[in-house]
C-alpha cells in the first residue's frame, strides 16, 4: 500500500468526512479554555483536544474537490501573527444551542479568513452565508435554559486567555458523531515567519490526564 496517498485517496479510504479549514488553538491556551468548563446544566462539554477556531466550513465534499481547495491554499502567503482568546458568548438568543469563547480584535485573523473565503468561492464553492465570528466551540447545548446560559455567562465574561502566535492553519475533518470530532488534521500551511516546531495544540492523551 502507498504510504503517500494524496487527499482524494485518504478521504475515499474512509465514508465522507466533513472538511473545514481551522486553526489549531495551542496547549497554554486549551489549558485556559478548560478551566471554562461546567457549572451549565444541558452542556455537553467539547473534549479539549478538539478545540478548535473554523475559518471556513465546507461539509462534504468528493475528493477531487478536496484536492483542488487544498492546491489552491498552497498559494496564501500571510504572515503568522498574535491572537488573544477573550470573552465568552452564546448562539441562539431564544433557545441557546452553544456557547463559545471569543477572540480579541485581530485585523490579521479576519484578513486570512477573508483570503480563504475567496479561493473557495472561485472555486465554486457557495458563499457561507454565516457572518464570520471567530470563536472557539466551549459546549453544544440541549435544553438550556436561557436564564441559566446568561448567569454562566455573565460568570466569565471577564475571561481572556494569555497570547499566542498562529503559525499555520489546516483543514481538518471530522466523520460523523454526537457532538463533533474527533477531528482529524489532513493537510497544513505554514504562515510567514511562523515557528514550524512550536506547541500547537494539546493530545487527547494530555487531556485524559488532565481531567482524570
Amino acid at each position: 500500500m502507498n504510504d503517500s496517498l494524496n487527499l482524494t485517496e485518504r478521504i475515499v479510504e474512509v465514508a465522507m468526512p466533513r472538511l473545514f479549514i481551522a486553526l489549531e488553538i495551542p496547549r497554554d491556551a486549551t489549558l485556559s479554555l478548560s478551566l471554562l468548563r461546567g457549572g451549565l446544566p444541558g452542556a455537553r462539554w467539547v473534549d479539549v483536544e478538539n478545540y478548535h477556531l473554523t475559518l471556513r466550513f465546507i461539509g462534504d465534499v468528493e475528493g477531487p474537490v478536496a484536492d483542488e481547495i487544498a492546491s489552491a491554499l498552497d498559494r496564501v502567503r500571510r504572515p503568522s501573527f498574535p491572537l488573544t482568546l477573550s470573552g465568552v458568548g452564546a448562539f441562539g438568543q431564544k433557545k441557546p444551542h452553544a456557547v463559545w469563547a471569543g477572540v480579541a480584535a485581530s485585523p490579521d485573523l479576519y484578513a486570512l479568513q477573508a483570503e480563504i473565503e475567496r479561493i473557495c468561492q472561485r472555486i465554486g464553492l457557495a458563499p457561507d452565508p454565516r457572518k464570520f465570528t471567530p470563536h472557539v466551540t466551549l459546549a453544544r447545548l440541549k435544553n438550556a435554559a436561557p436564564r441559566e446560559v446568561a448567569a454562566y455567562l455573565s460568570a466569565r465574561g471577564n475571561f481572556s486567555a494569555a497570547s499566542f502566535r498562529v503559525n499555520r492553519f489546516v483543514l481538518m475533518s471530522a466523520r460523523e458523531s454526537v457532538g463533533g470530532g474527533p477531528y482529524v488534521i489532513e493537510e497544513a500551511w505554514p504562515l510567514l515567519g511562523g515557528d514550524s516546531g512550536a506547541s500547537r495544540e494539546i493530545s487527547a492523551s494530555e487531556a485524559s490526564r488532565i481531567f482524570s
